[in-house]
């Protein structure tokens, strides 16, 4: 009897602590999507969770120093100023009034800070233009006359 209950004992411990390590993990890589006046309205409570943040990169905004990337995302009237200093090269899409998502935490100071910066670039993922008739169809109407 007495190894029964060691043996359920083990295995109260064992799933108990799975459980820890799967709801502590699974809280701490959280992100939640904000706009840029959602992230203003927050206060103090934008500074304790991370979130992403999308809009268009402003023109002329990007300025690169050395490992850092500063930049203004845009949405509506709202500006946001973001610094990136994230390990990852940063996308080829990611240029002047491509729509990108910035990966981090509000800092104090108003600034962003990024960790990863993900970018598209609208034109390249528009479709080309064509007509919706098939190479080759003969238009029925003229065929008729």
């Amino acid at each position: 009897m007495k190894r029964y209950i060691n043996f359920a004992a083990l295995v109260v411990i064992v799933i108990g602590t799975v459980l820890r390590l799967a709801f502590a993990g699974g809280s701490g890589s959280k992100t939640y999507y904000k706009t840029i006046s959602e992230v203003g309205k927050m206060g103090n409570d934008a500074y304790a969770r991370r979130m992403r943040v999308g809009g268009d990169v402003e023109s002329g905004s990007i300025q690169r120093a050395g490992a850092h990337v500063q930049f203004v995302l845009i949405q509506d009237k709202d500006r946001m100023s973001v610094v990136y200093t994230g390990t990852d090269p940063l996308p080829d899409t990611f240029k002047d009034g491509a729509q990108a998502l910035a990966d981090g935490k509000p800092g104090r100071d108003g600034v962003f800070l990024a960790t990863r910066i993900q970018a598209k670039c609208a034109s390249k993922y528009e479709s080309k233009p064509r007509s919706l008739a098939p190479r080759g169809a003969v238009n029925m109407r003229e065929r008729t006359l």
